[in-house]
């Protein structure tokens, strides 16, 4: 099941896209919190505007160096453990808004990833139990300032600026994450492309790492970690991340 956040022009509300992605359906309220009612109103796909589709009431959790290509460009190794950050809820932006690049970076990268949705509050949860609680799957890019990652030893202004974390197009309820292809496209061109599999610490996994610190809520979200072919973007280009099983998310960047 796709279940996407969209808006007509008035306030935002959720639907089920249809298997071919041309067609979205209303439903009543929040998925997270409430049972899926449809209204009845259907729109064509492209007569709305998709939004992120989960804005995280309380956080989200980045995974650094979860891929061994990735930890070995950039110059680290993978550790025993994830490597985990914070980004802030003011960071999401929707598939297609502007990532703005601030005045205080001159190297940005792009980092394709998938996203977890946690579906129900949850502490200390074993990995075997772990995607019990997933509500469902999105595409992230976690945008990164690279300079500013470097020297600020800790990574949460160069990860956490404003509309450095696109979410979308859409969740997707029924995946198997470890089984997914990760593409990243840089104005069409191909720079990332790796497999799920080749994750280090697995979703359940992560899922349980991190439950084990914090206390995970509905709609908080876990970005697992980029594959190899990280690169700096430039103001007016465009980078779209494809997951396997969910689709493609697709941002311009900006420099004001």
């Amino acid at each position: 099941m796709r279940i996407a956040r969209f808006t007509t022009g008035d306030d935002p509300v959720y639907g089920l896209v249809d298997g071919s992605g041309r067609k979205v359906a209303e439903i009543t309220g929040d998925p997270l919190y409430q049972r899926i009612e449809l209204t009845g109103t259907v729109h064509e796909l492209d007569d709305v505007r998709l939004l992120a589709p989960v804005i995280p009431r309380s956080k989200v959790i980045g995974i650094g160096r979860n891929y061994a290509d990735h930890a070995k460009e950039m110059g680290g190794e993978t550790s025993e453990t994830p490597l985990m950050f914070l980004v802030p809820n003011t960071a999401v932006v929707g598939p297609g808004d502007p990532v703005v690049l601030p005045p205080q970076t001159q190297e940005v990268s792009y980092e394709g990833e998938l996203a977890v949705v946690i579906g129900r509050v949850c502490k200390d949860v074993e990995p075997e139990d772990a995607l019990a609680v997933v509500f469902g799957y999105t595409v992230a890019n976690d945008v990164t300032a690279r300079d500013l990652q470097r020297t600020d030893g800790q990574w949460a202004r160069a990860k956490g600026f404003d509309t450095f974390c696109p979410l979308g197009p859409w969740i997707e309820t029924d995946l198997d994450p470890a089984e997914q292809h990760i593409t990243t496209r840089l104005d069409g061109e191909v720079v990332q492309d790796g497999p799920t599999s080749d994750m280090v610490h697995g979703t359940a996994a992560l899922i349980s790492f991190a439950s084990k610190a914090f206390t995970l809520l509905p709609g908080d979200v876990i970005l697992t970690g980029t594959p190899a072919g990280v690169g700096l973007v430039e103001s007016g280009q465009r980078v779209e991340v494809e997951v396997d099983g969910i689709g493609v998310l697709s941002n311009p960047f900006v420099r004001h």
